[in-house]
């Protein structure tokens, strides 16, 4: 049930006290918030990870050991930074400014820096050591060396209990053989980069050296990390031979090999690429021989067609004169003949252009022009003499229809006509209204009348 409070019941002094809209409300919370946050770093664990439609990214940042959560946003300009840390199940790191959404009343933060927390934060600056040392130019294609064919002396940093000495000592005993020469080092763990760097100082001390090969038999991201030290990587750039990296890991890609002149997957791939394959080269060479003695061959005996041919071509130098200058007078011959053809024929068309240019000379002209206008001018005087005959005779033939026609004629035979003072002709008394005038048309003039009733009927009697 609902009760209306009679307005007399209301206090007074509420009407004094602030009302604010909720819109108002949810800009005060948003603003609060904004302000005091936005500086710190806020760490936790991604869940209900989302990519929307827009490029946005919407996921809840939650805290293992407490039960607390909050929602957060990436706006899409943020999203591309932080897409390879923002994925679901990922410890994070995360920097921006908690905000109120209005249209759900909802607290979200929403992120402007994201970065990898634990191993996540050793790859973030793996990453941009990675990115340093390629804008100096260490990994540039442009800078990598060729290995040389026939090395003699192979340096080789590794661990000398490992696996990766031993897997090289095999390929190049089984591709014939090579001068190895061992730098002990430390591949993992405390130390590992500097153990590393030595070794390579002390094998470039060798002057015989040819070519280093770095590296160790594989093993985890993390037993990787010494070949990911700027100290390795800058010292395995700076060589004065060329360097194969021979990590053992296919997976992850260290800087190391970016750096190196060739990557191997193994050390025993690298010693492939670096041990000549004896066998191989020594079939190589007796095929290739066998093909240079076949091309020689060949080639003497195509000289030697060759060199019949032209003996066969050959005689004597002045048969050879003799026939050229027989060419020429030929030749000579046929030009003379068609000049003198191309002189007739254009004679021909000189000759028909003088004459039609004598028939038309003004002299000419002017005597054609006079002859014909004289015949044209009698032709018209002739013509004009008949049409003016004839003309007179039509005219004379209307005028003698005309007079035999002209009422004028008719009143010289005594007659006369009335006409009212309109020009209009009267026909009979009935069309004159008694001491109406009209006109009397004569042979010689005409009389102005007036009409009398009594003598028009008399008359129109007499004519009866």
């Amino acid at each position: 049930m609902v009760h209306h409070v009679p307005d007399q019941q209301v206090d007074a002094t509420d009407a004094d006290e602030p009302v604010v809209s909720v819109a108002d409300l949810t800009r005060r919370i948003r603003h609060s918030l904004e302000q005091v946050t936005g500086r710190e770093w806020i760490e936790g664990e991604i869940a209900s990870f989302k990519r929307a439609a827009s490029g946005h990214l919407y996921f809840s940042l939650k805290d293992e050991r407490e039960e607390a959560l909050v929602e957060c946003v990436a706006y899409r300009s943020q999203a591309l930074s932080a897409r390879r840390v923002l994925v679901e199940g990922a410890r994070v790191q995360i920097q921006g400014k908690a905000t109120l959404w209005a249209p759900r009343g909802r607290l979200q933060l929403a992120v402007e820096r994201a970065r990898a927390a634990g191993r996540g934060a050793l790859l973030e600056a793996l990453e941009k050591l990675k990115q340093r040392l390629a804008a100096e130019g260490l990994f540039e294609a442009a800078r990598k060396r060729s290995l040389p064919d026939e090395p003699r002396v192979i340096g080789i940093v590794t661990s000398a209990a490992g696996a990766a000495v031993h897997d090289v000592i095999a390929v190049a005993f089984r591709r014939g053989g090579a001068h190895l020469v061992l730098a002990p080092a430390l591949v993992q763990g405390e130390g590992a980069a500097k153990s590393i760097v030595e070794a390579i100082d002390a094998l470039e001390r060798l002057p015989d050296l040819d070519v280093l090969i770095v590296g160790r038999g594989g093993g985890s991201g993390e037993d990787l990390m010494a070949f990911n030290d700027e100290r390795v990587v800058r010292r395995v750039a700076s060589t004065r031979v060329p360097v194969v990296s021979a990590v053992g890991h296919d997976i992850d890609v260290t800087l190391a090999d970016l750096a190196a002149d060739v990557r191997a997957a193994t050390p025993s791939q690298a010693a492939e690429l670096v041990v000549v394959d004896s066998e191989a080269r020594r079939s190589n060479l007796i095929r290739l021989l066998a093909a240079l003695q076949r091309a020689a061959e060949r080639r003497l005996l195509d000289d030697q067609a060759t060199l019949q041919n032209l003996r066969g071509r050959l005689t004597d130098p002045r048969f050879l004169i003799a026939d050229r200058q027989q060419r020429v007078d030929e030749l000579l011959s046929r030009l003379g003949a068609a000049v003198r053809r191309s002189s007739r024929a254009r004679r021909a068309p000189l000759d028909r252009l003088s004459h039609r240019l004598a028939a038309r000379h003004p002299r000419s002209v002017v005597g054609s022009a006079r002859a014909a206008h004289q015949v044209q001018l009698f032709r018209l005087h002739t013509a004009a003499r008949g049409r003016l005959d004839q003309a007179r005779r039509v005219v004379l033939d209307w005028t003698s229809r005309l007079e035999g026609l002209s009422p004028l004629a008719v009143l010289s035979r005594g007659y006369a006509i009335a006409t009212r003072l309109n020009g209009r002709a009267v026909r009979g008394p009935d069309e004159l209204s008694p001491g109406e005038s009209f006109h009397l048309r004569l042979e010689r003039g005409a009389l102005l009348a007036e009409s009398l009733g009594e003598i028009a009927e008399t008359t129109k009697d007499v004519d009866a």
